[in-house]
């Protein structure tokens, strides 16, 4: 019962008291599975140092020019191999090129190349595994054995195989064309992985009552898959997409530094760890610096996956 000289009486009044009980008993929202994960997010430090160092990665290659006052083909004979100064923070190579500025340029191409990657791989592998997961039985089996052989694909030798197919020794393809390729490489020998993730999240989920539900009232299969399965099998995958974006930036300076993957003029990671291999001695500047960006990088979008996952995966907490 309330208090008489509350009410009115320049205490609570009746009206307050009615909306404190109101917000008191109210049942609270439940918070989405996206919104409790970014809840859990915001308490890992490893998870905002590696949003951080990505997300100036991307300002880098989006605006190069806001990081460098020189252009990536900056070239001055006359400090060829000195070290790292205040003229030029990560010193010059053997052909005169600044390395900070071509690190920084660099930085455009070896992003590009790692996000196509990624793109094609999840899509080409979760809609193999989506289809083999949801039909089963004898699609499942020859989806599953296609992936298997190229998964049984070494990544270096397939590589190889893909690109040296293509360009002909002594043919000089253009700069898109190159790319291009290296994507499309990396792409067709990793999407098994995604694929795999795929067909089990859409194993277990097709057995769900929601899913039995909207099959038992007719909905079309396309329906299904694009309704209900396809945003509650998306998870896993968006996880792996994560770290295989980093793991793709990193096979693309292997294939730089092999002399199959992207070339000169076009500007990378990749293409100047290639270009300093010989010079790693007397000159160990002209690789240390853009690999400790390939190097920094690739952690980053590690660190980013492991914290995505444990955030969506309710037994680690």
């Amino acid at each position: 019962m309330t208090d008489p000289n509350l009410v009115g009486g320049g205490g609570v009044d009746a009206a307050e008291l009615s909306r404190i009980d109101d917000s008191a008993t109210a049942p609270k929202k439940p918070r989405s599975l996206w919104g409790d994960a970014w809840r859990q997010l915001r308490r890992k430090p490893a998870f905002m140092i590696s949003a951080v160092i990505i997300l100036l990665i991307v300002i880098i290659a989006i605006a190069p020019g806001l990081f460098s006052h020189r252009p990536a083909g900056y070239s001055d004979l006359t400090h060829a191999n000195e070290g790292p100064s205040a003229d030029a923070w990560f010193g010059y190579d053997n052909q005169g090129y600044d390395v900070y500025a071509r690190t920084i340029y660099g930085a455009r191409a070896s992003l590009l190349v790692g996000v196509f990657a990624t793109i094609l791989t999840v899509l080409f592998g979760s809609l193999v595994g989506i289809v083999a997961g949801y039909y089963g039985r004898l699609i499942d089996s020859l989806l599953s054995r296609l992936g298997d052989i190229f998964a049984g694909l070494p990544f270096v030798l397939g590589a190889i195989v893909i690109l040296t197919t293509f360009n002909a020794p002594g043919s000089n393809p253009g700069q898109v064309t190159i790319i291009v390729q290296v994507v499309c490489s990396i792409a067709v020998l990793t999407w098994p992985v995604a694929m795999r993730i795929m067909r089990s999240a859409t194993l277990v989920a097709k057995q769900l009552d929601y899913v039995k539900a909207a099959r038992a009232l007719g909905a079309s299969t396309p329906r299904i898959v694009f309704r209900h399965l396809l945003p509650n099998t998306l998870a896993p995958v968006l996880v792996y997409a994560t770290i295989a974006l980093g793991a793709a930036i990193g096979a693309e300076a292997t294939l730089a530094y092999l002399g199959i993957g992207v070339r000169p003029p076009v500007v990378s990671w990749g293409v100047m760890i290639s270009d300093a291999r010989d010079y790693f001695r007397a000159d160990p500047h002209m690789l240390l610096f853009p690999g400790a960006f390939v190097t920094v990088t690739v952690l980053a979008f590690v660190m980013l996956g492991d914290g995505i996952r444990d955030a969506l995966d309710p037994k680690s907490r």
